[in-house]
């Protein structure tokens, strides 16, 4: 298993606020919501549906 504080990207050091940012900046970027392509595609998926039902 890979380290805990290797993944989080901190120190073993690190303090709890360090430790806190650092999961909720990389929770940030593993949010589905938050990826631009995958709100493109979401995005052009309802435009076209709605197009449809127009």
């Amino acid at each position: 298993m890979k380290n805990l504080y290797d993944i989080l990207q901190v120190s073993e050091k690190a303090s709890s606020e360090v430790i806190e940012k650092a999961y909720k900046t990389l929770v940030k970027q593993c949010h589905p919501d938050l990826q631009p392509a995958e709100k493109k595609r979401r995005s052009r998926k309802a435009y076209e549906r709605t197009e449809r039902s127009l």
